[in-house]
């Protein structure tokens, strides 16, 4: 759900001071924990440090990401894979089939010396 437009955006004031504190042609990345941070045109050329939880993901601000949250560029979840008998059976299928063109090539090679 967004936020009442009679509130305006949330821009934590950190960030805000840091950027407005910034050198001109500084490229140093800004370090965040505040996901529920909008982005602002202010930050548009900025590369800011997104935590996840974990780590700190690099995110260089563009113009589209324009009114978004922080947290949207930075996933908390990482995706492996989804389970079961199909996706082995197409894992196998897939590392044949990688096999089979490696022998492919190296039969090549053979039979042109």
């Amino acid at each position: 759900m967004s936020r009442s437009l009679k509130k305006g955006p949330y821009v934590d004031e950190r960030i805000l001071k840091k950027i407005s504190n910034r050198a001109a042609g500084d490229n140093s990345r800004i370090k965040t924990w505040s996901r529920s941070c909008t982005v602002t045109p202010e930050m548009v050329g900025i590369t800011f440090e997104i935590h996840n939880g974990k780590i700190f993901v690099p995110v260089f601000i563009t113009e589209d990401m324009v009114g978004h949250k922080f947290g949207e560029f930075a996933p908390t979840r990482t995706f492996f894979r989804h389970g079961g008998k199909m996706q082995k059976e197409q894992e196998l299928a897939a590392k044949q089939k990688e096999i089979d063109t490696a022998k492919a090539i190296k039969a090549d090679s053979v039979k042109k010396k």
